[in-house]
């Protein structure tokens, strides 16, 4: 990457639908031992005008990464053991080497499931505002863009919810009771190479959420509230944050709200620490509607800060189901802040998963 910009986008903005993709490819099933791969692959042609970047088109990837991801488990006794790993690949690393491709690892985590539930030891997404990025409608989209930048676009990452960046951690979750589950987790803490001895932080971070789904006749519901406490890089100060949100589904359409509010939590990156007395908050709304293959989202996400930032989108896209694992996408966004500055873009493309 050419500069801490492009080194932010590369570090914070994939998300996998979820940690165990659906429609995974089963590689080996015998003697109680499975293995299974998926993957994602996604571009999109994007035309970007910005207010103050300027005019930009190019062919850059989405909200998500490419990746291929492997999944293992084996039954002993009554303990089932497990794992996965996922790569994700960026197709704009910005390098100034022809062939250069970045590449994260979002995911190298061992579980052992039981009656009592499940330890995750590893590095997996956070806790923490997981599920409002989970459940965004364009989360296979592109969302906020990111003019004259490398890797991907934001999804409503700064503008609706902070990202629950991948972390090495301990996390529990109970067996699911009533449609009711608990996850809680020690996570390491925001500390890096680059943080200075009087800055750093040297207490781990606490994160958990409780979620919460049913079904009923014609429709589904679910819920969920999240909350994460640590100690600043930046004062030494404790940090706190609360994240929630609820989604309703019924006959084709789907209504979704979730929203945060922390203390010395960055909006973008949930696992980033800025000084403790800096507050913020935002939420994001969505409706979609489903029929045939075909569906629709209407999307408003906002995000402002006690330093006096504001920022906010809408977006409308379409995506059509060519197949179970293709997708066609069409997206339209309009992003502002408090400077002033407003950025369209339109992005066209397709998303591949298995």
């Amino acid at each position: 990457m050419k500069n801490n910009k492009a080194k932010l986008l590369a570090v914070a903005v994939a998300m996998g639908i979820s940690t165990q993709a659906s429609a995974a490819i089963e590689l080996y099933n015998q003697d109680g031992t499975t293995f299974s791969a998926d993957g994602h692959f996604n571009a999109f042609y994007v035309q970007t005008d910005s207010d103050t970047a300027g005019d930009e088109s190019r062919v850059r990837m989405g909200f998500l990464p490419n990746w291929i991801g492997f999944n293992v488990s084996k039954q002993i006794d009554d303990l089932k053991v497990g794992g996965r790993s996922s790569f994700w690949v960026s197709i704009n690393d910005g390098s100034s080497n022809v062939t250069d491709t970045a590449v994260d690892i979002r995911q190298f985590y061992g579980t052992v499931d039981g009656d009592f539930g499940q330890v995750l030891f590893g590095k997996d997404f956070g806790l923490y505002a997981r599920s409002n990025i989970f459940s965004d409608e364009l989360l296979l989209g592109t969302g906020l863009p990111q003019i004259n930048s490398g890797g991907v676009t934001f999804g409503n990452i700064s503008v609706g919810y902070p990202y629950a960046t991948p972390k090495a951690q301990i996390s529990y979750r109970t067996p699911v009771s009533n449609g009711f589950q608990l996850a809680v987790g020690v996570l390491d803490s925001s500390e890096d190479s680059t943080t200075s001895a009087s800055a750093a932080s040297d207490s781990a971070r606490f994160e958990g959420e409780l979620t919460y789904a049913t079904d009923f006749d014609g429709g589904k519901f679910n819920a969920w509230v999240g909350a994460a406490s640590g100690e600043s890089t930046t004062d030494g100060g404790s940090v706190e944050g609360v994240a929630y949100g609820a989604r309703i589904a019924m006959g084709g359409f789907q209504f979704t709200a979730s929203g945060f509010d922390q203390e010395g939590i960055s909006a973008a990156l949930a696992d980033n620490t800025i000084a403790s007395n800096v507050d913020s908050d935002g939420f994001l709304v969505q409706a979609s509607y489903s029929a045939n293959g075909h569906r629709i989202v209407l999307s408003h996400g906002e995000t402002d800060t006690s330093a006096a930032s504001e920022n906010e989108m809408d977006s409308i896209a379409y995506f059509y189901d060519v197949n179970s694992s293709l997708k066609l996408i069409a997206e339209y966004d309009i992003a502002d802040n408090t400077a002033g500055n407003e950025t369209k873009q339109f992005a066209i493309g397709a998303a591949l998963s298995w």
